[in-house]
């Protein structure tokens, strides 16, 4: 068993771009999850999980519990350790710092040395309380509407009870961290910037829920600047792009030539994947059937963006009935629900998330497969 630390304060999407990287995904308190199994390469890709570590054992959330567990924990690693503890958002008001000497100590007891600039196994102590807020949502069939669900991660895993308060503590020996660069492609500092642009936090996460690895190719049928091409890239997948607008295009390509084309390798450590961005109408895309693995696009926002050749409803339907002939997995970014077109499409809601930009924008995401 693996444990996660998941990044910022929304656990269910979250959960959700884990399972991209990980089997068996299930949310055990504020903050933290299990998981059955990792890809450490996938992980390092992830925008919303900071870590991976294989799971020792869990207790409550106290010091005097902690040390305890890790006393009668087997250990059968060599060489020199440092503790890192985290009270996850100072929920359960733990001295981080004594849990950090307090184990060191039991460590040290059992013969470990210790190196806290260059450990060979640097032990994670996990400590959070509180509620499982929130979870994916699903479509209510009697009104359309999208309501709260349970489920969380694509692969039928659920998480634990919502009604009750968790304490828990969990120890881990670090296996592997995700990749921290994201301030490095802020949108205005890109080659090309418009306002509107996605942060590349939520540019990876989709791109990584649509599916994107090495040896995968993904969509983005409204590209834009390229931001979730870029994502999708720097992970090792190929990625196609087309826009309606040539302005578009040509500020697309300049940002994946800047970030896809040179170095060599990615800060993951994977190859980047090629690309390719044309002119094109997402409602009539010039790629045969089944063409890519993946299909993900912000839709556009009816306030905010200039739609020449289409009505909006009309554009958006359009896409994704296009985006279900050449894919047989999507997600899309909108600033509704689009949820009855996708289902007029042919596609089935996996899953749909309420994420909040700012007080007078929500963004949701829903998965299609």
């Amino acid at each position: 068993m693996y444990l996660l630390e998941f990044a910022g304060e929304d656990d269910p999407f979250a959960a959700r771009e884990a399972a991209s990287a990980a089997t068996g995904v299930r949310r055990i308190a504020p903050g933290v999850a299990t998981a059955r199994g990792v890809a450490p390469e996938r992980v390092r890709g992830l925008a919303y999980t900071h870590r991976a570590s294989a799971l020792l054992g869990r207790t409550d959330a106290e010091r005097e519990s902690a040390r305890a567990l890790l006393e009668a924990t087997p250990l059968e690693r060599t060489g020199t350790v440092a503790v890192r503890a985290t009270d996850v958002r100072g929920s359960s008001g733990v001295d981080t710092e004594r849990v950090e000497r307090d184990l060191g100590q039991v460590l040290v007891d059992r013969g470990f040395g210790v190196d806290l600039d260059d450990p060979d196994h640097l032990l994670r102590a996990i400590f959070s309380t509180g509620r499982l807020e929130g979870g994916s949502l699903a479509v209510d069939e009697s009104t359309g509407d999208l309501i709260t669900s349970l489920e969380s991660t694509g692969d039928g895993e659920t998480d634990g009870p919502r009604d009750e308060r968790v304490s828990i503590c969990a120890l881990g020996w670090l296996e592997t961290e995700s990749v921290r660069d994201f301030g490095t492609r802020a949108p205005t500092d890109k080659p090309f910037f418009q306002p509107g642009s996605m942060d590349p936090l939520l540019a990876r996460a989709v791109a990584n829920v649509a599916g994107a690895e090495p040896d995968r190719t993904v969509l983005d049928p409204m590209c834009g600047t390229g931001g979730i091409l870029v994502e999708a890239g720097l992970v090792g997948a190929d990625v196609i792009g087309t826009d309606a607008q040539a302005k578009m295009v040509d500020g697309a390509r300049a940002n994946l030539a800047h970030f896809l084309e040179s170095p060599a390798l990615s800060p993951t450590g994977v190859d980047r994947g090629g690309w390719h961005v044309g002119r094109g109408d997402a409602t009539r895309l010039p790629l045969r059937d089944g063409a890519v693995d993946g299909v993900v696009f912000d839709a556009p926002y009816g306030r905010q963006s200039k739609i020449d050749a289409h009505r909006l409803e009309d554009l958006v339907a359009g896409a994704l009935a296009e985006a279900r002939r050449v894919a047989s997995r999507a997600v899309v970014v909108a600033d509704r629900s689009w949820a009855s077109e996708a289902r007029d499409a042919g596609w089935e809601l996996e899953a749909a998330f309420e994420r909040r930009v700012h007080r007078s924008l929500t963004r949701y995401v829903l998965i299609l497969s």
